[in-house]
């Protein structure tokens, strides 16, 4: 499905990403690579197109930047909750399926587990034609921390990695962040397969 060229053309590493303009306090975010083919091909596809057999090469991908999170072992992969709405028209969670197979990948380097601490809580309209300020405010409060969450984050010891696949503006990342604070869960790192390119105008020039 995935021809050798684009295979290996997928990044291996991790790479330090920020958001501009940047949701204040949003931890930090490591990120597999641009959000560019052939990777941004290779997760819509994965995603939009229910092309399960790229879960591994994206894994693999995302293997590489949960490696080379900070944090002391073990650490938790907390995947951003899929809306159940969108799972449902799409017939899988390709998320979910992705950090589970990256979680696999990263075992052989590191403590690694993946807990669902986060549910969807409100309903959210589509993104795709928002700027940085409205994805904030259309995601403020949609998401909650699971019942039980603590005592389960508590038995593994570990320190809580949030993932994503694709950083934007970092709204998406900054809301599961705060809800997971707000619960008193310490958020150590965010990872995410991609990260956009984005630029903001100096105020002079935007006011122009």
């Amino acid at each position: 499905m995935l021809c050798p060229v684009c295979a290996d053309a997928l990044p291996r590493d991790a790479r330090p990403a920020r958001p501009t303009p940047c949701p204040p306090g949003l931890a930090q975010c490591l990120v597999a690579g641009p959000y560019e083919d052939p990777l941004r091909a290779v997760i819509l596809a994965h995603k939009e197109r229910a092309a399960h057999a790229l879960a591994r090469p994206l894994a693999a991908s995302l293997a590489a930047t949960i490696r080379a999170v900070p944090a002391a072992d073990p650490i938790v992969l907390v995947p951003v909750p899929s809306r159940p709405g969108v799972v449902r028209a799409r017939g899988h969670d390709p998320l979910l399926r992705i950090i589970h197979a990256a979680a696999a990948r990263a075992r052989r380097h590191r403590d690694v587990s993946v807990l669902r601490l986060l549910r969807s809580r409100l309903p959210v309209r589509d993104q795709a034609d928002l700027g940085a300020g409205g994805r904030l405010a259309n995601l403020v409060d949609s998401m909650a921390v699971r019942p039980g969450a603590r005592a389960a984050l508590v038995r593994t010891g570990g320190r809580v990695v949030v993932c994503d696949d694709v950083l934007t503006t970092g709204a998406t990342a900054r809301e599961a962040q705060r809800a997971l604070e707000e619960s008193g869960i310490s958020v150590e790192t965010i990872v995410c397969l991609a990260a956009t390119t984005r630029r903001s105008l100096p105020l002079s020039a935007a006011a122009d």
